[in-house]
């Protein structure tokens, strides 16, 4: 898909740029994973997704990363598109999202797109944040067990 009023240098300064906010945001596992994952058939509609939502939107200076988190998942969750609302969720750690201004964001999802759909975001966020919880508690124990075998000491 080209854009018609944009040169190949452009496009190729805003997928550059899209790839560092990306990885800024979702981190570097996550974007390896979806390039390793692309294929001929849909590498265009990642590129096209790495200059249009991180190149351009997400690039924006015009509100915070912070802020922009929150729009997000209030607006997955208000269209019903729940299956990024794991990854949004855990990019919050990076955007400076708190788990409060989710469900603040959730809240009102509640109050105008309606109360199911923000329940089952809200369930969604719940788990995920169960699991960076429990990753974070296992790399601590596994950093105080390299911590205690290196300088022999007891926890």
């Amino acid at each position: 898909m080209s854009e018609p009023h944009s040169s190949g240098a452009a496009l190729s300064d805003r997928h550059a740029r899209g790839m560092q906010v990306r990885r800024e945001v979702l981190g570097d596992a996550h974007v390896d994973r979806a390039q390793a994952d692309a294929s001929d058939f849909d590498g265009p509609f990642q590129d096209l997704i790495t200059r249009a939502a991180w190149g351009t939107v997400w690039a924006s200076d015009g509100i915070s990363r912070r802020e922009r988190s929150m729009l997000t998942l209030a607006l997955l969750a208000a269209t019903g598109n729940f299956e990024e609302i794991p990854m949004h969720v855990r990019a919050t750690a990076r955007t400076g999202a708190s788990r409060r201004d989710i469900l603040e964001a959730f809240q009102h999802v509640a109050i105008y797109a309606g109360v199911p759909r923000a329940n089952h975001a809200l369930k969604l966020a719940k788990q995920t944040y169960a699991q960076m919880d429990a990753d974070s508690d296992a790399l601590s124990t596994d950093t105080a067990s390299t911590d205690t075998a290196r300088t022999g000491d007891r926890p």
